[in-house]
């Protein structure tokens, strides 16, 4: 568990799952739900994914954190094992968008996980969701390329591509 100013970090339980399932259906009413793939927000679904998420408690191969407001989920983080490193994750409910709680979640996870290992760690955002470039550029990543991205099509079928 990693204490910082205002939140508390630790690994995702099976407790979580209407929070986690909340997170999603609050992103999906956003501007910045088609800068990521969709989430299915059915009970069942939630379920399996925040058990699996879980079963992932003691291992470093894949770290699923809750970021909570005093005793509110406000958002989660993910690291991934990737074969040079991690990449990170992240998503937090648009009631606390704008405030800092993203960036001192994330930062906090990183301090402890760096203090632990010493690895690259990558993250990937749209160009166009300035709010998640600003974040990630906070935290000190840098821009190392670019990639066209499709998770949503359009009336006619075609794909809807970003940077």
């Amino acid at each position: 568990m990693i204490k910082t100013k205002r939140l508390t970090v630790r690994r995702v339980g099976p407790d979580d799952r209407k929070a986690i399932k909340d997170i999603w259906a609050g992103v999906a009413a956003t501007e910045y739900a088609r800068y990521d793939r969709p989430n299915d927000t059915d009970d069942d679904s939630v379920l399996k994914r925040v058990e699996k998420w879980s079963s992932f408690r003691d291992s470093m191969e894949h770290v699923f954190c809750a970021v909570c407001l005093g005793d509110t989920v406000i958002g989660y983080i993910a690291l991934n094992r990737r074969e040079d490193g991690y990449e990170i994750g992240y998503c937090f409910h648009p009631d606390y968008y704008g405030k800092g709680y993203a960036r001192e979640g994330i930062a906090g996870l990183l301090d402890a996980f760096g203090a632990k290992c010493d690895t690259r760690i990558t993250a990937g955002t749209a160009m166009d969701n300035i709010p998640s470039v600003r974040l990630l550029r906070s935290l000190g990543f840098r821009q190392t390329g670019t990639e066209k991205v499709s998770f949503y099509k359009d009336e006619s079928g075609e794909d809807i591509y970003f940077d």
